[in-house]
């Protein structure tokens, strides 16, 4: 049996931007939301790195829980929507003096409302109202809320601002007498079609008690279709003072995803990178040819590289074996930089083999073997 707790571990020592951050466990006072009673709470003595926000535990489950599963078309949409969100709140709240929680305030029941079309029988739906030619697109898919605590004089976490992000539909997916169909939706028709359901949300927000004078962020995230590899990206955020209830200017955030291999030429350096990477594994095994990498990009550099390795062994010697090849061609091929990492999984029909980390300026690569 794979030992996954292993694998938990040696990804969160591996692929932090610094050494752990060890500090005395610390009991706070924090408000429930639904009660209005005040509860024991703990901020955690472990912080991953400074790039990650202390989670406040006993862990409270969003209020709209399990809505994003059944409103995203991929795990790879859910995981960069909820990640990346987390990362474009570090432009407004401080990992060192926020800690994070789920959102408390936006229930299921009133985000089903807002994601639905303008009706007679809901005034409130935020997407157009009528179908017309059944075409008319539905362009909000979800709203997550996240929530950013703030310590105060007296030993309690109040509430000190909160995330929002908007999940836009780059496809509009309907049926025309009997058949499937896709409309695609431009990106600057999708951009502004989400600014203006912005404006809309946030006013909503102040509406709602006990977030009438919070800061908020707000993000648009372009979800991909539901056959896509790779996950959608952000596109722009903009901020909102605790005491405005209008969006100012909005900044925009260059940032996406590619598959590789790939013929974009103009990620031609590292897709060249990858194709003699994967070269050399099908060398090594004349038969495959399943490695699939992902690069995030931001600002037109690569900042990570996920490769994936699905493999059939037919013992502990060849999966080791095996590894220690696919690191020599990992710093072989993408050597040390001060600008992306690269993870490397080697998988097989019983889970997962191996881990290899190439971390920034990393001279030697980090290698878990799953016993």
């Amino acid at each position: 049996m794979k030992k996954h707790v292993m694998m938990v571990l040696g990804l969160i020592l591996v692929l932090s931007a610094c050494a752990p951050n060890f500090n005395k466990e610390e009991e706070v006072k924090t408000e429930d939301v639904d009660s209005n009673t005040t509860e024991t709470a703990i901020i955690p003595n472990y912080k991953i790195s400074d790039d990650y926000y202390k989670v406040v535990v006993p862990f409270k489950a969003s209020e709209a829980r399990g809505l994003v599963v059944n409103n995203l078309n991929t795990r790879y949409d859910i995981a960069e929507f909820e990640t990346g969100l987390m990362r474009i709140a570090q432009n407004a709240y401080d990992p060192e003096q926020y800690f994070f929680q789920e959102g408390q305030y936006l229930d299921s029941s009133l985000i089903t409302n807002w994601l639905g079309r303008k009706s007679s029988k809901n005034a409130k739906g935020l997407n157009p109202a009528g179908e017309e030619n059944g075409k008319e697109p539905i362009y909000l898919a979800h709203i997550l809320e996240h929530d950013y605590l703030v310590k105060t004089d007296d030993n309690s976490l109040k509430l000190g601002g909160i995330s929002i992000g908007l999940a836009m539909n780059s496809v509009y997916s309907y049926v025309e007498k009997g058949a499937a169909k896709e409309l695609k939706i431009d990106r600057t028709k999708l951009e502004k079609e989400g600014k203006k359901i912005a404006i809309e949300v946030v006013k909503r927000i102040r509406e709602v008690e006990g977030l009438e004078k919070v800061p908020i962020i707000i993000s648009l995230f372009e979800q991909k279709e539901s056959s896509s590899v790779v996950p959608g990206n952000f596109i722009s955020y903009a901020k909102v003072a605790g005491d405005s209830k209008s969006i100012g200017d909005w900044e925009e955030i260059n940032e996406k995803y590619i598959l590789f291999p790939s013929s974009d030429t103009q990620y031609k350096s590292e897709a060249d990178a990858f194709s003699y990477f994967k070269q050399d594994i099908e060398n090594y095994f004349p038969n495959f040819n399943g490695v699939v990498g992902r690069a995030f990009y931001v600002n037109d550099e690569m900042q990570n590289l996920s490769i994936e390795i699905p493999i059939q062994f037919y013992g502990e010697a060849e999966a080791l074996g095996f590894t220690q090849f696919v690191a020599g061609k990992v710093m072989e091929h993408f050597p040390p930089n001060n600008t992306s990492s690269v993870q490397v999984s080697i998988t097989s029909v019983y889970g997962p083999e191996a881990l290899i980390v190439r971390d920034v300026d990393a001279e030697e690569p980090f290698i878990h073997i799953y016993q």
